[in-house]
């Protein structure tokens, strides 16, 4: 069975708008936290240094579904799993919950890119370390 990342956060009053709702927004950088978090607990980051070379992550694609609202003060679990492993990309998958309540799922997928100063992102496979660190978190087996 795969692993689930859990992380919690509480509303803050900027992220609410004027009827006192966390604006939609709010949930990809909260995606985007809790894949920082995620990553820090296996000691690795969005942006990383592997084998001597400069990895980043850049996002292509970002989703999230809404159920129901959340407010100013109320404390959300965040879950995440890892629902893909390419051989350039990984797919981040999000559940948030209020008191077990489903409040939305997103999804974020990122391609590993080289980077060098001065020049354009290269796309690149994913180090066999990163990927190793990340799949006791795949949530469902590769298709091929």
């Amino acid at each position: 069975m795969s692993e689930v990342f859990k992380t919690k956060r509480r509303v803050e009053f900027r992220e609410t708008d004027m009827a006192g709702i966390v604006h939609f927004s709010n949930f990809f950088a909260y995606m985007e936290q809790a894949e920082h978090a995620l990553l820090r607990s296996l000691n690795l980051g969005v942006m990383c240094n592997i084998d001597g070379r400069d990895i980043s992550f850049p996002r292509v694609s970002a989703t999230c579904d809404y159920r129901v609202s959340i407010r100013f003060e109320e404390v959300i679990d965040i879950e995440v799993v890892v629902e893909k492993i390419g051989t350039k990309s990984i797919t981040y998958g999000f559940r948030f919950l209020r008191d077990e309540t489903p409040v939305a799922d997103g999804s974020i997928t990122v391609v590993c890119c080289l980077m060098k100063h001065g020049e354009r992102p290269q796309s690149v496979e994913t180090p066999v370390e990163f990927v190793n660190a990340i799949k006791p978190f795949l949530a469902a087996p590769q298709q091929s």
